[in-house]
């Protein structure tokens, strides 16, 4: 019994590590292609299916206890709405067909797997978080390889930001556009390094020995210079403000304002993300100048000329004016224009329920509202109900979080200062829905969950 155990305890440890270095490591190379559909089966997926079956083999004999968890069971309370949502959106609405969209349902179930397996293995073995810690520096370098490859040494690029990108065809990086490393597309890359970057700067200020420090430091560097490259603005202000909330909670407050210096020094370095905040900026001004014309206009008095004036002023010509050049931020145009009123179209067709996973296309890029467009009110109340089980979790072990060794409080402190960041970075990107993200980020918080369990 004691040596089936310790075999168990391997297995979850290393297929914990195997995913952990697989999903941001490995491009996302369609392994079987669904016709019809952006979503494909990927080595990754066989990978979580593994995982899985792992944790069937561990739950089977706990099911009572289980279940009896608030935050598993606000899991399944989101993905039992979620399963409505699509049948509703098959037989009700008919927004989608049953096919994709249970696809889409089953990858929610998907992203949910590594953070029962997080959960599992620290609470099995606290004293492997080092070794997880390790794993993740050795990522984060290999992901700013990549990275650096496809800048300057013109390696592939793998996306998966429409159709034929999303077949595995290599693409390469030209000047001005955004490094997007191993990961399907600049955004997903940014959200990462949100969540990341935190916990790395964290531990490069309460470690006290060199060479962890030094070995952290080139860890930030890479993370910085990935973030800045990635071009994402709002992934940028999110990371400052989960930096500095993150800071702020383990008390590193002289800290605070050298790591924020530092960040805009490698800012200054991207042209293309200050021409990015510089072109939003003109777009905003423009928009004012705009507005207070048009008030200015509508508000003038009535001029009244002579008749005659009129008719002389009609025989001569006036030239054609010169059309003024558009400001306009794409990305922004986009949103404003496309994505967010089509979420919106999709939550008021059906409130409750919405019109089920995949029916509002590829990209939202605000998760709140795809949430809303998808899975209804219900399913946004009862997605967001997960983070408050499981921030009440936190919050109730936090005394005793503070006086534990430093490695695990402070893992869960930069859990808990980095995720007002990705809410912030939620507003613009679909961070929940993005696989190499989504899947780290579950991980992490089933690690902080396992952490925070006496």
């Amino acid at each position: 019994m004691w040596k089936a155990s310790r075999l168990l305890d391997g297995l979850v440890k290393y297929t914990l590590a195997a995913i952990m270095i697989a999903v941001p490591l490995y491009p996302k190379f369609p392994f079987i292609r669904i016709e019809g559909t952006f979503v494909a089966i990927r080595l990754e997926d066989v990978l979580l299916l593994f995982a899985a079956i792992v944790l069937l083999i561990i739950y089977l004999s706990r099911i009572r206890e289980f279940i009896k968890d608030k935050i598993n069971l606000s899991i399944l309370l989101y993905l039992s709405i979620g399963f409505i949502s699509l049948v509703s959106a098959v037989f009700l609405t008919k927004t989608v067909g049953f096919n994709i969209g249970f696809l889409h349902w089953v990858r929610r179930i998907e992203y949910f797997i590594p953070f029962f397996l997080g959960l599992e293995a620290i609470k099995r073995r606290k004293v492997d978080l080092a070794f997880y810690i390790n794993i993740l520096l050795i990522v984060m370098l290999g992901v700013f390889i990549y990275g650096a490859g496809q800048r300057y040494f013109g390696w592939p690029i793998i996306i998966t930001q429409n159709e034929e990108y999303s077949k595995g065809i290599a693409l390469r990086w030209l000047p001005q556009s955004h490094i997007n490393s191993t990961f399907a597309g600049h955004y997903d890359l940014a959200s990462f390094l949100v969540l990341i970057l935190p916990l790395l700067i964290s531990y490069f200020f309460i470690f006290k020995d060199k060479l962890k420090r030094i070995i952290l430091l080139t860890g930030v560097l890479s993370g910085l210079w990935l973030l800045v490259n990635t071009a994402s603005r709002i992934s940028l202000a999110s990371y400052l403000f989960a930096i500095t909330i993150t800071l702020f909670l383990i008390k590193k407050y002289r800290a605070i304002p050298v790591v924020i210096i530092t960040s805009i020094i490698f800012i200054s370095f991207s042209t293309n993300l200050l021409s990015r905040y510089v072109r939003i900026i003109q777009v905003v001004k423009e928009d004012v100048k705009q507005f207070n014309l048009l008030n200015y206009e509508t508000s003038v008095s009535n001029v009244y000329a002579l008749e005659e004036d009129i008719l002389s002023r009609r025989k001569t010509p006036s030239p054609t004016p010169t059309p003024l050049p558009v400001l306009e931020d794409r990305s922004t145009n986009i949103r404003l224009n496309v994505e967010w009123p089509r979420a919106i179209r999709a939550y008021l067709k059906n409130p409750l329920l919405g019109t089920g996973y995949s029916s509002i296309t590829l990209a939202t890029d605000n998760d709140y509202l795809r949430l809303l467009g998808e899975v209804g009110i219900l399913g946004f109340i009862a997605f967001f109900m997960i983070f408050v089980n499981i921030f009440n979790k936190i919050l109730k072990s936090y005394p005793w979080i503070k006086n534990k060794d430093q490695i695990e409080s402070v893992f869960v402190v930069s859990m808990i200062g980095s995720f007002p960041g990705l809410l912030v970075n939620a507003l613009f990107i679909d961070i929940f829905e993005a696989s190499k993200f989504a899947i780290i980020f579950w991980l992490f918080m089933g690690i902080t969950v396992g952490l925070c369990k006496e």
